[in-house]
């Protein structure tokens, strides 16, 4: 498995990224602000879903949240890429992300995020690392929502604070909004998975496939 790199990784890799989000003109927003303001830390690994993967990502994302502004207004992202790795479709992709965050939790010896739930089937459920909730956002080149379909397979972790810290500035649902309609205007339709925190479990959302109302997450807190 290849090291993790720094910073913004891989110089080629970044580039395809900032094509992906910029110069395509990704519906979100935020992701836009982001590579614009190079508030972002890209890091690249070996294998998806695996448990060695897991001991270096996880001391990554500590040593992210260590360094974190909590009081900063600014949005930033986690970005894990595999760009080694080849997933040929969306339920394949589905299940290597949660392998690795059940890998991810399994390792972590840290509390879950009291503000969130550890339950998947529960509203109220984030995925936490280091005691922080994250939302996490799947992208891979077999998505069928063009808004997830990047150059490689990626898992990207942005911490919950900050979706709350848009609901406390008052612009949440005006983010939201420009959101979904910059998407329907790419993709002629708002993914139906997504739903605001507390109505339905985000962990239906994570990869970005259209799961049915019948569908189990398969992660477990232990």
């Amino acid at each position: 498995m290849k090291p993790s790199i720094p910073s913004h990784g891989n110089h080629a890799i970044t580039q395809d990224f900032k094509k992906f989000i910029l110069e395509e003109d990704h519906p979100c927003i935020m992701a836009n602000t982001v590579f614009q303001m190079d508030k972002y830390q890209l890091n690249i690994y070996g294998g998806l879903g695996s448990r060695k993967t897991a001991i270096t990502l996880l001391a990554d994302l500590q040593e992210y949240i260590a360094h974190y502004d909590f009081k900063s207004k600014d949005f930033e992202s986690f970005i894990a890429v595999f760009p080694e790795m080849e997933v040929v479709s969306e339920i394949e992709f589905e299940n290597l992300l949660w392998r690795q965050l059940q890998f991810l939790h399994e390792m972590d010896n840290t509390g879950w995020d009291p503000m969130v739930s550890d339950d998947p089937n529960d509203p109220n459920f984030s995925f936490s690392i280091g005691g922080k909730a994250f939302y996490v956002v799947g992208l891979h080149p077999k998505a069928s929502r063009l808004a997830r379909r990047a150059p490689y397979p990626t898992l990207v972790f942005n911490l919950h604070s900050q979706f709350e810290k848009l609901r406390e500035m008052g612009v949440y649902h005006k983010v939201r909004d420009k959101i979904r309609e910059r998407d329907k205007a790419v993709q002629g339709s708002i993914n139906p998975v997504l739903q605001d925190f507390g109505e339905e479990s985000e962990a239906r959302q994570y990869s970005g496939r259209q799961v049915g109302k019948n569908w189990k997450c398969p992660f477990h807190h232990k």
